[in-house]
């Protein structure tokens, strides 16, 4: 190859290279970061339709009452502790906003992440009550307006704070509806205090479930492939794990009873989660009203002696996919970080990626260290292919001579050949081997890295976020680049299709690559570079035998 060829191929590659920055310039980057925002009370401005469950038999078809709430003046109250900040509106009592400190909105914003809102442009809210036959909730005047002692509240140092909330009925019921909150927990305990004064047995139905509109997961970061789950989740003893997303319940609502079990609105990186008390039988139900999906949990009846007063609660959670976090929250809610079919292997691997990091500090050299653990506990297999390619390639001139002296008779030269293979130990299929072995690893390591919100906006080198694709695409090239090494020192196919093919593998690899997470694309490089190593030296042994 003359110099001014190899002058004229670098100038290309150079074009090529600007254009795809440039093209990822200007179509390929990551939507617009958060804003600040401000959630307000569904009841603020106008009267709407009643989203709550009924507690008769048209809750089990996913039925609504036809009732209206009137509008009034919202009051919102404030809440801060060290991995929450919350805004609960009185009326009803829910939470109307979520956002996480620890978790920033983008990557270089300073406003954190916010779960949870209700405002013009989204709907994702958390609801709970109290329905049935004496429940302020199905009251045909609406839900009720509850009373605070204080609009703000801060954890500041304490172990835990209550949020009381009150409500007195017309038949002199008193309700507290308590919100506790704890340092350094995403769960959020509910209370409702009843004390029946009233000259009656009281009786009700507890419900908390979660309202969502069907806008896109602010925290989908992958391009190409396969991607995050975004949807309903349910938790029953018949099914620990059920997904229902938003175009089955479209077709049909869910309802299923079941003793104890959860229901969750996934996406990807955080979620949020009714947890119903334990040892009673709940009804799960989705629906879908006014755009609006709907996915919660209904108790059974409990009732309250005249002049006694009974207490019912449930857990909400709001936070991070974090393995650890969510076992401690309830059992089964861990596995809403969803490996598929490969959580066998993908579950050993994000606890070894973890160990690892608990060595190292930080997430790019872990994924760098248990690529080395990963192709150790697999050097004997590669090593075993290895030789095989080396001995095809070593053999490659003498297969060469058979293939040209009985050219014409195939069967004559197959027989050749496989003397060939017998006399000197060579497995033609040996150099597959590798590949096969490790393609569930890889794939298994994908949906580790892409569902793990530890690699979200953990820095390494260059790299500002390892969750996200190479921004300047070097990694990929790399990639490319050993592909390419590594087919150097492998045989070239005796059939010059199959030839052809191979050489345009590394390109067709590097393309989809542009758009892989940047850390799925360390480990890929890494394990070329390690393979190219051994490659090389078990050539070299081959050659020197």
């Amino acid at each position: 190859m003359d110099v001014q060829r190899i002058i004229l191929i670098g100038a290309l590659c150079l074009i090529s290279y600007m254009l795809v920055l440039q093209w990822n310039q200007d179509y390929g980057q990551p939507a617009e970061a958060q804003q600040a925002t401000t959630s307000v009370s569904a009841y603020e401005t106008q009267p709407v339709a009643t989203d709550l469950p009924a507690a008769d038999d048209s809750a089990q078809k996913g039925d609504l009452p036809a009732t209206a709430v009137q509008a009034q003046q919202a009051s919102l109250i404030d809440v801060k502790t060290d991995v929450l900040n919350v805004v609960i509106d009185t009326k009803g009592g829910d939470i109307i906003q979520v956002s996480l400190p620890d978790y920033k909105a983008s990557l270089g914003s300073e406003l954190p992440f916010v779960l949870l809102e209700q405002t013009s442009n989204r709907t994702y809210v958390s609801q709970s009550g109290l329905v049935g036959r004496n429940g302020p909730d199905a009251s045909p005047n609406g839900r009720p307006t509850y009373t605070s002692a204080q609009s703000e509240f801060d954890l500041d140092g304490q172990e835990s704070i209550s949020v009381d909330l009150t409500y007195t009925t017309e038949d002199s019921v008193q309700i507290t509806k308590r919100y506790t909150f704890s340092k350094g927990s995403y769960e959020v305990g509910l209370e409702f205090i009843v004390n029946n004064q009233s000259s009656e047995t009281w009786k009700a139905n507890l419900f908390g479930q979660i309202k969502r509109d069907r806008s896109d997961d602010p925290t989908s970061t992958t391009e190409m492939g396969m991607q995050s789950y975004l949807g309903p989740v349910f938790s029953t003893l018949e099914n620990n794990y059920q997904k229902y997303d938003f175009d089955d319940i479209d077709d049909s609502p869910f309802k299923e009873s079941s003793k104890d079990g959860w229901v969750a609105m996934s996406q990807h990186y955080f979620l949020s989660a009714w947890i119903p008390e334990k040892g009673a039988e709940y009804n799960y139900q989705s629906r879908k009203l006014n755009g609006n999906y709907i996915v919660g949990f209904l108790s059974p009846d409990f009732s309250v002696p005249a002049g006694e007063s009974k207490t019912v609660t449930a857990n909400f959670f709001a936070g991070p996919k974090d393995q650890e976090i969510m076992e401690l929250a309830d059992q089964d809610l861990d596995l809403t970080v969803d490996y598929g079919v490969l959580w066998w292997i993908a579950s050993p691997l994000y606890m070894l990626l973890k160990w690892v990091y608990g060595l190292v500090g930080n997430w790019g050299l872990a994924i760098i260290g248990i690529t080395i653990i990963v192709k150790a506990a697999l050097f004997q297999l590669n090593a075993k292919a290895f030789k095989s390619m080396a001995k095809m390639r070593k053999f490659g001139p003498e297969m060469t001579r058979l293939k040209e002296l009985y050219g014409d008779d195939r069967q004559k030269m197959s027989q050749e050949m496989m003397k060939l293979y017998q006399k000197e130990k060579i497995n033609p299929l040996g150099g597959c081997l590798p590949i096969v072995a490790q393609m569930p690893i890889f794939i298994a390591l994908y949906w580790v890295l892409m569902e793990s919100v530890d690699l979200r906006h953990a820095e390494f080198l260059y790299l500002a976020d390892l969750s996200v694709k190479d921004p300047y695409f070097i990694l990929p090239i790399i990639m490319g680049a050993s592909m390419f090494i590594q087919q150097m020192l492998n045989p070239t196919p005796p059939d010059p299709m199959q030839a052809k093919i191979m050489k345009m593998l590394p390109i067709m690899f590097t393309f989809f690559f542009l758009w892989f997470p940047a850390g799925l694309t360390l480990y890929w490089v890494v394990n070329n570079i390690l393979s190219i190593a051994q490659q090389y030296v078990i050539n070299k042994q081959i050659e020197n035998e």
